[in-house]
């Protein structure tokens, strides 16, 4: 079996799916507005759960220099999408990344795209933020990583306690990050 085959039977199988959802949910998924919707959707969800074919450890070793710089690396304010686990609802925001090399650099890019599968996989905050740090301090070696990551959730917005305007911070560091001082400097900086 190929994998367009594959795809094609797994697609299927989710329209057959969000058919019947729609269905039980007490509609008609078979008048026009509805008609494509399964489809469609298990289109979009296909798209929103590309993370789990992706390999983020890859990602970073595609573009890996040798470099002696031994400072920090920021790449700050990366969008991101991701679905809560919990409710299948979106929650997004923002991710900030630092790390401090250690004999090696990857594409700047490359710290985007990690970020990018991670939170194109069923998630939870705290977990994505582990994830992301964790690729890069296994793959790169470095002194240190940081992540922080700021994100409404519509689980919160939408459903249950309906607070609009809560944002949630979660963080996760290691090595040369472990020390107050440099935190701090990663902090000020992404204020600055």
């Amino acid at each position: 079996m190929t994998q367009e085959t594959n795809n094609s039977e797994v697609l299927d199988t989710l329209a057959n799916h969000y058919f019947e959802i729609l269905r039980l949910l007490g509609e008609d998924p078979s008048r026009e507005g509805l008609e494509k919707t399964p489809l469609r959707v298990a289109k979009a969800m296909q798209v929103l759960t590309r993370g789990y074919e992706q390999d983020p450890h890859q990602v970073l070793t595609d573009a890996l220099f040798e470099e002696p710089y031994n400072q920090m690396v920021i790449v700050k304010d990366i969008d991101f999408f991701s679905l809560c686990e919990h409710h299948i609802l979106p929650f997004y925001g923002k991710a900030h990344v630092a790390y401090i090399p250690k004999g090696h650099i990857t594409g700047l890019s490359k710290i985007a795209r990690v970020v990018d599968i991670y939170s194109h996989r069923l998630q939870v905050q705290e977990r994505m933020t582990q994830q992301i740090k964790d690729c890069i301090e296994q793959t790169l070696h470095p002194m240190g990583v940081m992540v922080v990551v700021e994100a409404r959730h519509m689980c919160m917005q939408m459903r249950g306690v309906e607070k609009q305007n809560s944002i949630t911070t979660t963080s996760a560091f290691s090595g040369a990050f472990n020390q107050a001082k440099t935190r701090e400097e990663f902090m000020n900086l992404l204020r600055g």
